[in-house]
């Protein structure tokens, strides 16, 4: 029988429930922080599955990070319109 690799985002799902100990540690506010940063990196699933010479956890952080500095530009943009 061939061998079943983990889709991307069972990966990310995985990656979190490691944490799941650090997240409950956490404040309810940060809780939810938390919860984000994963919901940004689900947003870039391609990406991730494509980073194969990468830890797993290595993408996931870059993909939060993706989604974090795209905001910042947008408030940027926002705060050079006024």
């Amino acid at each position: 029988m061939g061998r079943t690799l983990q889709t991307t985002n069972q990966l990310i799902r995985d990656e979190m429930s490691h944490f799941n100990n650090f997240k409950r540690a956490l404040r309810l506010d940060d809780q939810k922080r938390f919860d984000t940063l994963f919901a940004h990196a689900l947003q870039h699933t391609a990406a991730i599955s494509l980073a194969n010479h990468a830890l797993p956890f290595e993408s996931v952080l870059l993909a939060m990070l993706l989604e974090q500095q795209r905001q910042i530009e947008q408030l940027e943009a926002r705060l050079d319109a006024r």
